[in-house]
């Protein structure tokens, strides 16, 4: 087991990753004009929030301060990687989240395999749960092409 002082450290990495993402899906939703995406990429968003919620509690239980609700140097890329990619609507918006999620689930992924307390474990497995659900979802909608098939309604 390692100590808390770790076990805090390697949480505030994940919550920042929770923080980035959010950051990143705001400008993507901007984006998206197929109505049924966009909402589930609010709801996807709502669950790096959650993330960043739980993970932020435990950081709290074991005496750690959360990280702050702002971007880090890699959030400031994504964002802007995020922005410049949904110049071009509900295709570019999702490619971009393509990427962001392929980071998020690899670095949840990594996470799974720390030697942590299994309350903790459940946690990280439960937010890596959510992060496969969001990459099967931005993967299927680009592989089904839904910009080209879907009603535009704002």
């Amino acid at each position: 087991m390692i100590s808390d002082r770790d076990i805090i450290e390697k949480l505030q990495d994940l919550v920042q990753v929770d923080i980035d993402a959010v950051h990143a899906y705001g400008q993507a939703i901007e984006k998206i004009d197929i109505v049924s995406v966009r909402e589930q990429v609010i709801r996807f968003q709502e669950d790096h929030q959650r993330h960043i919620s739980d993970l932020s509690a435990v950081i709290r239980r074991l005496g750690g301060e959360p990280p702050k609700f702002s971007k880090d140097f890699k959030g400031f890329l994504l964002e802007g990687f995020t922005a410049v990619r949904s110049i071009t609507g509900t295709e570019g918006a999702l490619k971009a989240l393509k990427s962001g999620e392929d980071f998020t689930n690899k670095r949840y992924s990594d996470a799974r395999s720390w030697s942590l307390p299994m309350d903790i474990l459940s946690i990280i497995q439960s937010n890596y749960e959510d992060e496969q659900r969001h990459l099967h979802y931005v993967e299927q909608a680009i592989n089904d092409r839904v910009w080209e098939t879907a009603g535009v309604t704002r």
